[in-house]
Parts: C-alpha cells; sequence; structure tokens
C-alpha cells in the first residue's frame, strides 16, 4: 500500500461537514460501538466541534451490541454501529440491524472492495496482516500466507484461535484468493506447524517471539507500530530482534482488518448518522485513524503517522470484502476440520 502525503484539498465531505453545523446544532447522534481505543475520543470532539451534532455513545463488545439492538427494534436508540473486522460487519447485517443508505461522498471517498454491496457499512480505516519473524532464528522466512502451511516450518508457528475474528477473516480471504482446497490444506498445514496451542492476542504472538516460544507469529500491523511509538511491554524492548514481511507483494497482497462502520435500522437521528459517516471519511478524521491508533486510512492519499509509515510501502489485497464476507461461514467449517482450536 504505497502512500504519500498530498497537498491538502476540499472535499464535499469537508464540505458537508462545514455547512451542516447551523442545520443540525441542537441534534445528536447514537453511537454504539466496539472500538474500545481511548484515542478516537479524539474523533468524536471534532465532530461535534464542526457540526455542532452532540454525540452520545454506548461502548460494548460487538456481538453484545448487535444483540441489544436486535432486543430493542424499533425503539433502539441507536444512530450508527461501530466495529472491527469484516465478520463482525456482516454479523450485523445479517442480524438486520443495519440499513443501506445513499451517500455520494461515501461512494466517492471509499473504495469499492471496502464498502457493503448494498451500502449498509462501510470500512474506515484498516491493519495490515503482517508475517512476523525471529530475525536470530529464520534467515527464510515465508514470504505469503501460504508459505506459512510449509513443513520446513513445522513447529515455529504461533497464532490466534479459530475464534478470533482475524482469524476467521483471514481464512475467508484464503478461500476467496486460492479457492476450498488451498484453504483448508494451508489451515492444515498451519495446525501442523503450530508451536504451541493457539492463544492471546496480536501482541501475545509477537511477545511469542521475543520470549522464543516461537519463531514466526501472524499479527495486525498496528500493534507492531504501536510497539516502535510507544512502550509495549514484552515487546519493545526487544523489537530490534523482531523482523517483518508484508506478504504476497508478487500475488494478491497483504490482507486488511477493516474498522467500519453502518447506519442503524431504526436510527432516530438518521440524517445526522449519514453525516457522522461522512466526516469520519473526511481526510482529518482519516489521518487520525493513522495518528491516533497507528492504523492505515481506508481512503486513498491521506498522510501516515511516523510509527505507521516506518512499517514500509507494500501492496494491498484488493479483494472485495464483502465477498470475503460470505466464505465466514465455510471458514469455520474448514477450523473445525482440521481441529483448529
Amino acid at each position: 500500500m504505497a502512500r504519500s502525503p498530498l497537498p491538502p484539498l476540499v472535499f464535499a465531505a469537508a464540505a458537508l461537514i462545514a455547512g451542516a453545523g447551523a442545520a443540525t446544532a441542537e441534534g445528536e447522534v447514537n453511537l454504539y460501538s466496539s472500538r474500545h481505543y481511548d484515542t478516537d475520543e479524539r474523533l468524536y470532539t471534532d465532530f461535534t466541534e464542526a457540526t455542532g451534532i452532540k454525540v452520545n455513545r454506548i461502548e460494548g463488545k460487538a456481538d453484545e451490541l448487535i444483540a441489544r439492538m436486535q432486543a430493542e427494534g424499533a425503539n433502539s436508540p441507536a444512530d450508527v454501529l461501530i466495529t472491527v473486522d469484516t465478520s463482525r460487519l456482516k454479523r450485523a447485517k445479517d442480524a438486520g440491524v443495519l440499513q443501506s443508505i445513499d451517500s455520494a461522498v461515501l461512494e466517492d471517498r471509499i473504495p469499492a472492495n471496502l464498502q457493503d454491496n448494498d451500502n449498509q457499512w462501510f470500512g474506515f480505516s484498516q491493519r495490515a496482516r503482517i508475517i512476523f519473524y525471529d530475525k536470530n532464528n529464520v534467515t527464510e522466512p515465508p514470504l505469503d500466507y501460504v508459505s506459512l502451511a510449509d513443513p520446513k516450518f513445522k513447529g515455529m508457528v504461533c497464532h490466534r484461535s479459530s475464534s478470533s475474528t482475524y482469524s476467521q477473516t483471514l481464512l475467508a480471504s484464503i478461500i476467496e484468493n486460492h479457492g476450498e482446497e488451498a484453504a483448508h490444506a494451508w489451515a492444515q498445514g498451519m495446525v501442523d506447524n503450530f508451536a504451541r496451542d493457539p492463544q492471546g492476542g496480536d501482541t501475545d504472538q509477537l511477545r511469542g517471539l521475543v520470549s522464543g516460544e516461537c519463531d514466526i507469529s501472524i499479527a495486525n500491523s498496528y500493534y507492531f507500530a504501536r510497539a516502535l511509538r510507544t512502550d509495549v511491554t514484552g515487546v519493545t524492548e526487544s523489537i530490534d530482534q523482531i523482523g517483518w514481511i508484508f506478504p504476497a507483494q508478487e500475488a494478491e497482497g497483504a490482507h486488511m482488518n477493516l474498522s467500519g462502520a453502518g447506519v442503524a435500522a431504526n436510527a432516530p437521528h438518521r440524517e445526522n448518522a449519514i453525516t457522522f459517516l461522512e466526516y469520519l471519511a473526511s481526510d482529518q478524521a482519516q489521518q487520525y485513524f493513522s495518528a491516533g491508533n497507528d492504523e492505515f486510512p481506508a481512503v486513498e492519499g491521506v498522510a501516515l503517522s511516523e510509527s505507521v509509515a516506518k512499517l514500509g510501502e507494500f501492496k494491498a489485497d484488493s479483494v472485495d470484502l464483502s465477498a470475503v464476507a460470505e466464505n465466514l461461514p465455510t471458514a469455520q467449517k474448514i477450523f473445525n476440520d482440521v481441529g483448529w482450536k
């Protein structure tokens, strides 16, 4: 994903936001969010300053919020659902808690492969799924996801459990890019190569390299970028030991995890909800996803923070994430078949 700073431009989203305050100064928007980052507070305060729309927020786990919206039904106060990963966005759509919207701003700003085919959700920030390795023990790291299943890496690989949405979406993307049979063989090879039972979060996979529990792992880019920017216990003090590869650069490109949002099916403040999503696609908000939480912006050409830029340029997988989402049930079946815990 090669990106470089562009000169300031006046986009439709910026114009819309700048002019929205007078019309909706007394308005509000209710967010149901499973993004648990304190740094997102800046997004909300800047939106209110720009538009006069008050932001009310309820935070929780994605599945809990989706279930809550279902239970609330037509009386739900939710205007916007914000969550992380394509699998959860699909779950929300399948649960009937989102609605289709028309927005020329979002259609223009957000790449087509990062939008739901029915315009029920849109991606606003991304994380690359990177292969990390112990430079002391690995001289020829795998160059793509498929190679991780090579028997020569037996007993060397750390990974998260099959219950992780990151694991599910990665396998679903392998199904889309390489077919179900190849994806099944990959999952079996991964299980055969595990250095330990799948466990922990992405930071724990990096810690596994430092501790010597494994030599190769996969983690989202923003966990490593955070360790470059600030102290992360068990990672930062040994960060020179860790090498990284953006996978599949000669093929489909690096798999990207998505953070996205959609307008709630029964949104009482629908227009304000759409205005909020359009704000998330503005340069101001897109830059803050990178500066505030070490993520890659969804909008092309937006400047990266220093820590994210240190990871280097790369080719991102441009697969349609709506198509990937359709493969999630098959991915779970494969995990079950191969005994991926």
